[in-house]
């Protein structure tokens, strides 16, 4: 079983296919208005921007989290959590063994919360 579809609350259509577009990259894949739906394709699933849908809190998976926020800070993208270590995988049950699981958050045009997510090799002090 894999994840299909997320659905992510926007009150204004083009100003959020606009902020997803440079976050993720590449443009939305179908816009159907009316009904006021805007999907991009991420991975093997689907983000939906719609007004009728609640906020919801998703995590993207880029190669560097720290690159990637330095980035969107320089594009005018609200940092709301610092890039950080959350985690250090000592087996692969939820991420590559040896690796560093780091996280941030960034707020969305639209003013949910966006979280960020990478893989990067342990570090040890």
């Amino acid at each position: 079983m894999e994840i299909l579809q997320v659905a992510q609350h926007a009150d204004d259509l083009d100003r959020a296919a606009a902020f997803y577009e440079l976050l993720l990259g590449s443009p939305p894949a179908a816009r159907y208005d009316p009904p006021g739906l805007v999907f991009f394709n991420v991975g093997i699933a689907r983000l939906l921007l719609e007004e009728a849908a609640p906020s919801a809190l998703v995590y993207f998976q880029v190669e560097s989290v720290a690159t990637r926020v330095t980035e969107l800070r320089a594009a005018g993208i609200r940092i709301v959590g610092e890039p950080h270590v959350i985690f250090s995988h000592t087996d692969d049950t939820l991420g590559p063994a040896g690796t560093d699981e780091w996280m941030a958050f960034i707020e969305d045009s639209e003013g949910n919360t966006v979280g960020l997510v990478s893989h990067e090799p342990r570090h040890d002090p």
